[in-house]
């Protein structure tokens, strides 16, 4: 495979969440590169129907997807609770188009559940007065997340759902490499009173300054709350056996394997992980306290993506001082925003090695998260 330009992987780390708003922190992509997104068809049904964890495994499974196709090479991109956002060097577009081609037909065959899927050339999105900006964010020593911003993301997602710029699925049904996602670990309940999910936009025409003055108070306000709003505890997620979301990795990473075998699998690999577990002692290498303690530390729960989404564990105090804010700021025309309370929250996982220290810890509300906070987000346009 040809080496990607390096221009990612070059970008310096920021270290400290709220510094992301402090400067330009955020470096336009290379005229040459490719945005896309790719999201569930009506998530809101399946969220309806008590389909979270369906929801979230596989909305990151176009994660998956992409990082396994380009051999584990690094790529900017935001999970959204039922879908990602990403961008990719030319080199890269093809073979992002195939696997998301793939991954559509693969879920419907699947689930039934039909994706939607984009790629569009960043000059598109210029020719449109947007942009699209990243940032790496230090989540811990041993891994960095993505950040967007420059309005055009959220521009490529609106023509996805109008069907311009579509991958089509690929026939005949071919199952995409989906190693290393996983969703093992139970649902967190809220230590603080509550999980919320957050979703704040910039309002059309509004002053950037305006918007990342906002962005800054509501960070204070967040930090008062115990580790800053983290909403898995230091220890970790607990485990649950059989997995609750053990059916729906194995339909997914099956490949050509029969289902049944793949669940057999899936099982014996569960009951071996939680004996390592609950002694709790390094074996053979492998030390579950410190897997445990780089969950946490690896854990997205911010980000920015055309906007501040979050999902906190709370006190219903600190939730109302953080929609007064926002609701004073949507009537001033600097901000929307949508929110969404639960009582757990639920962590989908993406593991290349369980040696290795850069595991991915996507956290979400565990009844509907960011996809029923969008949904109040549209309702009060």
């Amino acid at each position: 495979m040809t080496r990607p330009d390096p221009f990612y992987e070059t970008l310096p780390k920021v270290r400290t969440f709220a510094n992301l708003t402090a400067g330009d922190r955020f470096t336009p992509l290379p005229q040459d590169w490719f945005v896309g997104c790719c999201d569930i068809v009506d998530s809101t049904g399946l969220l309806a129907a008590g389909q979270y964890k369906t929801v979230n495994m596989v909305g990151a499974s176009a994660i998956a997807a992409l990082m396994n196709a380009f051999q584990q090479a690094p790529f900017p991109f935001v999970f959204g609770g039922d879908g990602i956002t990403f961008a990719v060097p030319p080199e890269r577009a093809v073979i992002a188009r195939r696997e998301l081609g793939k991954l559509r037909g693969w879920v419907r065959q699947e689930f039934g559940i039909e994706l939607r899927a984009a790629l569009v050339p960043l000059r598109e999105v210029r020719l449109r007065g947007r942009d699209v900006r990243v940032a790496r964010f230090a989540a811990s020593e041993h891994l960095d997340y993505a950040m967007f911003d420059g309005g055009g993301l959220a521009w490529v997602e609106e023509e996805m759902k109008a069907g311009i710029f579509d991958i089509p699925a690929i026939e005949p049904v071919e199952s995409p490499d989906l190693s290393g996602l996983s969703c093992r670990w139970d649902r967190v309940p809220a230590q603080a009173g509550e999980i919320l999910s957050l979703l704040v936009l910039p309002a059309p025409d509004a002053p950037k300054a305006a918007f990342e003055s906002l962005v800054t108070e509501l960070l204070a306000v967040v930090a008062e709350s115990e580790r800053d709003g983290h909403p898995l505890p230091p220890s970790g997620p607990g485990l649950r056996f059989p997995p609750r979301g053990l059916t729906v990795e194995a339909r997914l990473s099956r490949g050509k394997l029969p289902l049944i075998l793949r669940k057999c699998s899936l099982l014996l690999g569960s009951v071996l992980a939680g004996i390592l577990f609950l002694r709790g002692r390094p074996t053979g290498g492998f030390d579950p306290a410190h897997y445990r303690s780089v969950i946490v530390a690896n854990t997205d729960f911010r980000k920015f993506d055309d906007g501040l989404k979050m999902t906190l564990d709370c006190s219903p105090a600190t939730r109302a001082k953080l929609e007064e804010i926002l609701a004073a700021a949507e009537a001033g025309g600097i901000a929307r925003y949508g929110l969404h309370v639960q009582a757990e929250a639920l962590v989908t996982c993406i593991v290349p090695s369980a040696a290795q220290d850069d595991h991915m810890h996507f956290v979400d509300g565990a009844a509907g998260g960011y996809a029923q906070a969008a949904q109040r987000l549209k309702g009060a346009r």
